[in-house]
């Protein structure tokens, strides 16, 4: 038997066909471009989205042995809403999580709840991403829009709609609105009271794993699926690659490294004290029934590594061309062993976790005549790899700890990497055999809707397989501690400076 993750994303869509044991068997993404109206606003429209969905889906369901898929399931992007008329017309495109028009909004919760109370309710750190924000946005500044709206759906609400099944949204993602109680898992009547707003313009919040209904002959001809395939409710795109990665138990946690670096911990019960609300990280629903997870992110991972081989690694791109390989595995190949006298602040896009500093720049210190574009390569790997540590350490000291990362993302298939991280963060790193966990995720959670996994630990114990293993060596990660004591202090020093410079 097989089963069927989809991952609508902010760029991409992507279905993957998994077997029962976690192979994968096929695969098909496509691709779409954001909408900028406005400095600063950034949209995704929705008939792209739904269009670039069919394609994908049409082309798994062209696949030979698509006859046998059991079940489908989804790992969305968070936060991004759009209305939704009755008769399903989608009204004004979806405003994205990292869109900024929001921040009055925010601004407004600030002064009349307070960050620890909504925080206390929600598990979210006040910010203007929350979905809630963005509805309050439609409200005030586009009425008759708001007015002709049915409901305001998230993308996992949305594609069940497309599909003509009822618009049910998991807990994971529900909790990602600022709307939904995490500890009572239902929408919060403080929190829609307080907006104005009431429950029924939202999709019904229901846990992940639920059959929601079934692929009938009209959805079949857009969708090209077989008829008959069931649908479940998956989940946010985190806590489905968290599913994926085998993190069903807390001192575990995924460690995704792309353009972002994200680590998912999960967590047996609500951890709501005020370190993780000063660290911003967030406590919401796990798509694993009963659990919880929070966040810890920075945006200068992959991107960085990028700016540095697009501007300074000409010769290894051509390389890399000619040889059928990766320009990264040659850079890795090029980066000194140990630690390096130069530092790199990875803050190109400002921060993440725990400080959420937008005005933070990136700035690379240490360089003298003698240094190598080979150090400035690895100091840029150290640097991201100290913001993860500074992270794991505030999550520690809210009590969150973790004693195992799961690798996975482009970061997980370096052969210099995952051994930096186990040195830095003096932690044991497992590289996972599969790197696409947010779709396993979300099969994972199609197999246990029609239950052909008891539930999600036989799911994951089916499917979820490690493969290579990396601990820290001592004298290493002695060395690197030095190291680390110089950089925890850069961010710091170079804020009010930072501050002052433009854009």
């Amino acid at each position: 038997m097989y089963y069927a993750g989809l991952d609508i994303g902010t760029t991409v869509v992507k279905a993957v066909i998994f077997d029962s044991e976690g192979t994968q068997v096929q695969e098909a993404h496509r691709e779409y471009d954001l909408v900028y109206p406005k400095p600063g606003w950034r949209e995704l429209d929705p008939r792209l989205v739904r269009e670039g969905t069919s394609q994908v889906l049409t082309a798994i369901g062209n696949w030979e042995g698509s006859g046998d898929i059991r079940a489908l399931s989804v790992s969305v992007q968070g936060e991004a809403v759009a209305p939704v008329s009755r008769d399903g017309e989608v009204l004004y495109n979806s405003v994205v999580t990292f869109d900024n028009r929001t921040i009055p909004q925010a601004k407004w919760w600030e002064d009349e709840l307070g960050r620890e109370k909504i925080f206390s309710i929600t598990g979210q750190p006040l910010h203007p991403m929350a979905t809630l924000n963005k509805i309050m946005w439609f409200r005030e500044n586009l009425p008759k829009i708001f007015q002709r709206a049915w409901k305001f759906l998230c993308y996992e609400d949305l594609f069940f709609h497309w599909l003509g099944l009822d618009p049910v949204i998991d807990h994971s993602l529900a909790s990602r609105t600022m709307a939904f109680d995490v500890v009572k898992r239902e929408w919060s009547d403080a929190m829609l009271s307080a907006a104005g707003l009431d429950a029924g313009i939202l999709a019904d919040p229901s846990p992940s794993g639920e059959v929601v209904g079934e692929i009938d002959s009209r959805v079949s001809k857009e969708f090209g699926l077989p008829r008959g395939i069931a649908v479940a409710t998956g989940g946010h795109d985190q806590p489905c690659s968290a599913l994926g990665g085998g993190i069903i138990r807390p001192g575990i946690a995924v460690d995704s490294t792309g353009t972002v670096e994200c680590v998912t911990p999960a967590m047996d019960e609500p951890v709501l004290n005020s370190t993780m609300l000063e660290s911003n990280f967030p406590c919401y629903c796990h798509v694993k029934k009963g659990m919880y997870v929070t966040l810890a992110f920075h945006f200068g991972a992959g991107s960085v590594l990028k700016w540095y081989r697009d501007n300074f690694a000409p010769d290894e791109v051509r390389r890399g061309r000619q040889e059928g390989v990766s320009p990264y595995k040659i850079l890795d190949g090029e980066a000194p062993v140990g630690p390096v006298d130069v530092y790199v602040l990875p803050h190109f896009v400002g921060t993440g976790t725990p400080y959420l500093d937008p005005r933070s720049k990136g700035a690379i210190i240490g360089l003298t005549t003698s240094t190598t574009r080979g150090e400035v390569y690895k100091a840029i790997i150290d640097g991201i790899t100290y913001e993860t540590r500074i992270n794991l350490e505030r999550l520690e000291r809210s009590g969150v700890r973790i004693d195992e990362l799961r690798a996975i993302g482009g970061g997980a298939t370096s052969k210099i990497w995952p051994q930096i991280k186990a040195d830095i963060l003096r932690k044991r790193v497992v590289r996972l055999a599969v790197s696409e966990a947010g779709t396993l995720g979300a099969a994972i959670l199609a197999g246990t809707a029609v239950g052909d996994f008891a539930d999600v630990d036989r799911g994951v114990e089916a499917t979820v397989h490690t493969q290579d293993e990396f601990t820290p060596d001592e004298n290493s990660a002695d060395q690197y501690e030095a190291n680390f004591d110089v950089y925890r202090g850069i961010y710091q020093r170079l804020r009010d400076l930072n501050w002052q410079i433009p854009g």
